[in-house]
């Protein structure tokens, strides 16, 4: 790794470091996206390409909103990287039906990856503990139950990655995972949630949404239902890509209540992608009551989208395609042009600011956003 590499890795991780409550002035953000632009061009052969292909490049790049997005579809063609890919130290692929294609993101190293989830996970989810060191000083005491395979079994999981990086900071000894052979184990998973009852345990729980149903459904075939203790949680990761069934995120989390006695407002859904670093979660602890608001760490940013013009909606607050910089996603690409709907909204009531989801827009390409090997031609 050379000086320059070195050097901009050090100023986005002291940039992590800092914290998720502390927010990142403008032109700090804009000269560090810059910067990270620069690199990603440089190195990046079919990146460059496209770039110059829309007339783009570092020296008439001047403001972060402007630097070119790479649709998620790209990764399913190339190899968006900046270094060669034999150096890769892991590789996630994207899930779907089995007649698409995987995207694949691979990393130069984990230490961006694993430093971008711990202070956002402990912020969001652990009662607001995210201190310099990255939240590693709030140990809780919630057993983690995992309804998603262990890295080992996935190993080109995102996911399971990040659980399992979360899992070794923050759960406790007895925390467990539930997936195995692409089959939860929902005899065992409920086993424990009756020993935890009766122990008075706060759990904590982690999985898809889809994995969460299964159980659900199974609760409701068995005529049982827990009264988990004060202080559990859950987090649920979407997940229905490819199901035939899907609940509305509101019944769902009315189920949380029913089958496990958490309310929604100990419910927080994680918004991630395979092609980034950095995870999204709903700001549902910080506000006091539920909400779909996501919060935007201080490394990244979120743009809203008209997919008629390739241009930020007039008004964020308008629908559009979601549009993420992730200074994390240094060896990568940082800027990501995704498939899904969302808005830049707030939480009148406790006054945060952030987006929201709305679901994906199948079909829709953002204008002047297709990398390609026809649009690029020598590749």
């Amino acid at each position: 790794m050379d000086q320059t590499a070195i050097d901009l890795e050090q100023r986005v991780l002291t940039l992590i470091a800092h914290g998720v409550a502390q927010p990142t002035a403008g032109e700090e953000f804009d000269q560090l996206a810059r910067a990270v632009f620069a690199f990603q061009f440089e190195r990046c052969t079919p990146y460059r390409a496209y770039c110059e292909h829309l007339k783009l490049t570092p020296q008439t790049v001047m403001h972060w909103k402007e630097v070119p997005a790479v649709p998620t579809s790209a990764f399913k063609e190339f190899a968006l990287t900046c270094f060669p890919i034999e150096e890769a130290v892991a590789e996630f692929h994207t899930s779907g039906t089995t007649r698409e294609k995987a995207g694949k993101h691979y990393l130069r190293t984990t230490e961006l990856y694993e430093a971008a989830i711990r202070p956002n996970f402990a912020e969001h989810l652990l009662g607001g503990h995210s201190p310099n060191n990255g939240g590693r000083d709030a140990r809780p005491t919630l057993p983690m139950m995992v309804l998603a395979p262990a890295p080992e079994e996935a190993p080109h999981s995102s996911l399971s990655y990040m659980i399992g990086v979360v899992m070794r900071e923050f759960g406790a000894a007895d925390s467990s995972y539930y997936v195995e052979g692409g089959h939860l184990l929902v005899e065992k998973l409920v086993r424990d949630l009756c020993e935890a009852q009766w122990a008075h345990q706060p759990v904590f729980l982690l999985g898809t949404a889809f994995a969460f149903v299964h159980l659900f459904d199974h609760l409701a075939q068995q005529n049982l239902k827990f009264e988990m203790s004060a202080g559990s949680r859950a987090m649920e990761t979407g997940g229905f890509k490819g199901r035939s069934r899907e609940l509305a995120k509101t019944d769902l989390y009315a189920l949380f209540e029913k089958f496990l006695g958490i309310p929604a407002t100990r419910v927080v859904n994680e918004y991630g992608m395979t092609e980034l670093s950095t995870q999204f979660y709903d700001l549902t602890m910080q506000a006091g009551r539920r909400t779909d608001v996501k919060a935007v760490a201080p490394w990244a940013r979120v743009l809203i989208i008209d997919p008629n013009t390739g241009r930020e909606t007039a008004n964020n607050e308008e629908r559009g395609l979601i549009r993420v910089f992730d200074l994390a996603n240094l060896w990568t690409m940082m800027c990501i042009q995704t498939e899904d709907l969302g808005s830049v909204v707030g939480d009148p009531p406790s006054g945060l600011r952030g987006f929201e989801v709305f679901g994906r827009a199948a079909g829709t390409e953002v204008r002047g956003c297709s990398l390609n090997a026809e649009t690029l031609g020598m590749i």
